[in-house]
């Protein structure tokens, strides 16, 4: 990798339009079609990816789908089908993580290696990367673009230089530098829409800008400013950081109405329904919260968030009875998003046992609360919720749900 760049080497791995690529993968009718996968049309939300074919009319993720069919109306549109995603990347991320000491989940179709000590040097890199390209075509069908760098922030860029189906090599900081220093600043990494619009204010427009005028980034962003200055200058000595679950700030769900909601009773049953999926998901990690979230987002896409503690939280009922009480304080106005989370995560080590536990038979009554709960839901939705609680974890089956709820209130 060069003598003076031998600490580290890095590959970055990006699969070329994930959800696009599997769905073409599974129905060869769609190849070489615009795909869209997402929200329908005559739903809200956005796009959530889409294949190269599409973008050549201008879309791109997180995309408003209204936006998207005006600008592609003879697109295919399509729900995302979580679970097949999630079962493609555990076979992706098996197949990477052999080659490498450290590997760091970035997304489901998304990785930072540490081959280091695998590769030994640049010759090897190259070839681990062109395994990794190969078995991931042969074994899975799919296609990925593939970076091999000096630093993590190298790598991710290198992955994007040439896709899709790429590989590209940044081996040097000064490699690196050569290859952004004309480019404009959001090239760099933390670099977003508000950040650039402040630095294109102060006449920074490009990466050589950041590096002629540090005083005035640090001036204006602080210790942002500090490190969008070292990238500029090709620093970066992040180690891959293999991902734990216990790591994330909060575990959650939420669903978005496809007309505003004013009946804050039928939110409070949506409640109960995201309550037991983020019980579900907590539970598979063994982790539990010490404290509650509510978010809404009302008709005029105004967000609040709401919090407080709760110590030991990993059961539906008391998620559900947090987040019911929060909702009970907010300003009643027409509701376009709900959601509700659990934060400051443990595992069972650090869980904290509350006074409500130690009282004998506490988890035969929230088994019974549980059961009146969705039982309810039950009489009022004629939906045999505990009976299909596995499907209503499920991504499209929650918001199949949710609307029927919605729709029969």
């Amino acid at each position: 990798m060069g003598a003076e760049n031998t600490d580290q080497i890095i590959i970055h791995v990006d699969m070329d339009a994930f959800f696009a690529s599997v769905e073409t993968r599974d129905n060869p009718a769609l190849r070489g079609k615009p795909l869209i996968i997402g929200s329908l049309p005559n739903e809200r939300g956005v796009v959530a990816t889409c294949s190269y074919e599409a973008r050549k009319y201008g879309l791109h993720s997180a995309m408003n789908i209204k936006e998207a069919y005006r600008l592609c109306p003879n697109g295919i549109y399509m729900h995302p089908d979580m679970d097949k995603y999630k079962a493609v990347s555990e076979q992706l991320h098996e197949i990477w993580n052999t080659y490498a000491s450290a590997a760091e989940t970035i997304a489901l179709d998304e990785a930072y290696l540490d081959v280091t000590e695998q590769a030994g040097d640049l010759d090897g890199a190259r070839r681990i990367a062109q395994t990794i390209k190969r078995r991931t075509r042969d074994e899975v069908g799919l296609t990925c673009s593939v970076g091999v760098a000096y630093s993590k922030t190298a790598a991710k860029m290198a992955s994007e230089e040439k896709k899709p189906d790429g590989y590209f090599e940044i081996p040097t900081a000064e490699d690196f530098v050569n290859l952004i220093i004309d480019r404009d600043v959001r090239v760099i990494y933390t670099v977003g829409e508000i950040t650039a619009q402040k630095l294109y204010a102060a006449g920074i427009h490009t990466v050589r800008d950041v590096r002629d005028n540090p005083e005035i980034v640090a001036g204006l962003l602080g210790k942002q400013g500090q490190w969008i200055t070292q990238l500029a200058l090709g620093m970066d000595d992040r180690k891959v950081t293999p991902y734990r679950p216990e790591d994330a700030k909060s575990i959650g769900r939420e669903v978005t109405f496809q007309e505003d909601v004013n009946n804050y009773a039928l939110l409070k049953d949506v409640l109960v329904v995201l309550a037991l999926c983020v019980e579900h998901r907590a539970k598979r990690y063994g982790l539990h919260g010490n404290g509650v979230t509510l978010k809404l987002t009302y008709f005029d896409m105004k967000n609040i968030t709401r919090s407080q503690k709760a110590f030991g939280c990993d059961s539906a009922v008391m998620i559900y009875r947090e987040a019911a009480e929060l909702l009970d304080h907010v300003e009643k106005r027409p509701v376009r998003l709900i959601g509700v989370a659990i934060h400051h995560l443990a595992g069972e080590d650090g869980r904290q046992i509350t006074m409500d536990e130690i009282s004998p038979g506490a988890k035969e009554r929230r088994d019974e609360e549980l059961k009146r709960l969705l039982l309810a839901l039950q009489k009022r939705y004629r939906l045999d919720f505990a009976g299909h609680l596995e499907q209503i974890y499920q991504s499209d089956t929650l918001h199949k749900t949710v609307e029927y709820m919605r729709r029969h209130t």
